[in-house]
């Protein structure tokens, strides 16, 4: 038995363990039920629930929340628009951020399903120096999907622009002033 301020009290039988909670206006709250015999605790449950929810919220804020970007090709992409949204998908990937390259198909393009796989294979060789394939190519329908990841995580990436830029300080104050 342990009391509010954390003092252990040693054995007691549940009903004088309860009276001591009430006296104190406390809960009687069952720790270890395992425990030969169970640990007990004296304390305010509603007031400890609360700090738990508490917890969890301040550690949720810390959490890093995946998102994942969609990035549309047609299986006639001009090479222009290619590298257009390919630089899409490496800033996203930049940006800590899953992208989902995606090609639809419409009517008799069904009938052409490889020049979008080529697509994609190209989209995963030109980036694959920044992302790691979390799914390769598949159909499902009358899509063809892959889904990239990139492939350093959050803090790797803070740590890479903090040296870019003291870097950069450093080339700024080597160079004379005109």
């Amino acid at each position: 038995m342990i009391d509010d301020e954390g003092q252990q009290i040693g054995i007691l039988p549940p009903f004088e363990a309860l009276k001591m909670a009430r006296e104190k206006n406390l809960d009687l709250v069952e720790i270890s039920p395992t425990a030969v015999p169970p640990v007990c605790r004296i304390m305010d449950y509603g007031k400890f629930l609360y700090q738990q929810e508490k917890k969890e919220r301040e550690a949720k804020k810390h959490q890093t929340k995946i998102v994942v970007k969609e990035v549309k090709f047609r299986i006639n992409v001009d090479d222009h628009d290619y590298e257009t949204k390919k630089n899409h998908v490496l800033r996203f990937l930049d940006e800590g951020d899953k992208v989902k390259a995606t090609i639809f198909f419409r009517g008799r393009e069904m009938t052409r399903t490889m020049l979008g796989r080529q697509i994609l294979e190209r989209l995963i060789k030109d980036v694959e120096g920044n992302a790691i394939v979390e799914f390769r190519p598949r159909q499902e329908g009358n899509t063809l999907h892959a889904i990239l990841a990139p492939k350093k995580s959050a803090q790797e990436r803070e740590k890479e622009k903090a040296k870019e830029e003291k870097a950069r300080e450093k080339q700024a104050a080597a160079q004379p002033a005109h």
